[in-house]
């Protein structure tokens, strides 16, 4: 593994998190983290990684933080109002979104990228938005949050796969804890390069860049499960599906 960032070896609330969540985590997920010197030592950066098991949040912050950063989710504005889980949510810097007017998002998109920046942070934005209903589980279309938060204060996006968590948690599915410490795959790509949609000046092709990304995903885990990923995205939309779930901002 990498060296840690100043983030992890300096003193902070994710010590005494992380000597407590980790072991317990890794009773489910043996991990094998693979491209970890891809996730920049310091400084900030969006990861996106691929989402089809409700258990999976755990196995992408542990790769994180054993990859030597803090790791930081986007989470719903309203779990910030939850007494004792706001409190550590704003005590780890996690970054709250809200549904709200386009307006008020590209607002909150420009904040959160400049905070991100200042204070030399990582955040981890799922591109879907919420569990992939691709039949396979392969990532379905993503969304825009990720490149617009991304793009707005030139944000490196790093993306990432992993694989096996499905055994541990089937999508949708119930939680299976035996046997222990089931092989989960992980790999960090190269950051995705958004030059081109950077170099078209706005208003940017949102739609493009965020294929961009999702087809990047889909390499890395293509190799991982060792079989090609479907030549195009899964769109909810195309199979009468509504996409509901997890906020992006």
């Amino acid at each position: 593994m990498p060296p840690a960032s100043r983030e992890k070896t300096r003193p902070s609330v994710f010590w005494p998190l992380a000597a407590i969540a980790a072991p317990l985590i890794a009773l489910l997920f043996k991990l094998e983290i693979h491209g970890a010197e891809k996730l920049p030592r310091e400084g900030a950066y969006v990861l996106a990684p691929n989402h089809y098991s409700e258990a999976d949040p755990l196995a992408v912050a542990l790769a994180v933080w054993k990859a030597g950063r803090a790791p930081r989710f986007m989470a719903k504005e309203s779990l910030f109002r939850v007494p004792v889980l706001g409190s550590v949510l704003r005590a780890t810097g996690m970054v709250p979104v809200a549904r709200a007017s386009s307006a008020a998002s590209a607002r909150q998109t420009l904040e959160t990228s400049e905070t991100l920046v200042r204070l030399g942070r990582g955040v981890i934005v799922y591109p879907e938005g919420t569990l992939t209903r691709e039949p396979d589980l392969w990532p379905m279309r993503g969304k825009t949050g990720a490149v617009r938060l991304a793009l707005a204060d030139d944000i490196p996006v790093i993306p990432m796969a992993h694989w096996g968590v499905q055994q541990v948690m089937p999508r949708y599915g119930k939680l299976k804890l035996w046997p222990l410490r089931r092989r989960v795959r992980v790999l960090f790509g190269d950051p995705v390069d958004l030059t081109a949609y950077q170099a078209e000046g706005p208003p940017v092709n949102l739609a493009g860049a965020t294929d961009k990304v999702m087809a990047d995903i889909a390499d890395l885990l293509a190799q991982l499960r060792g079989e090609p990923a479907p030549a195009e995205r899964w769109n909810p939309a195309d199979h009468g599906q509504k996409e509901t779930g997890r906020l992006e901002p």
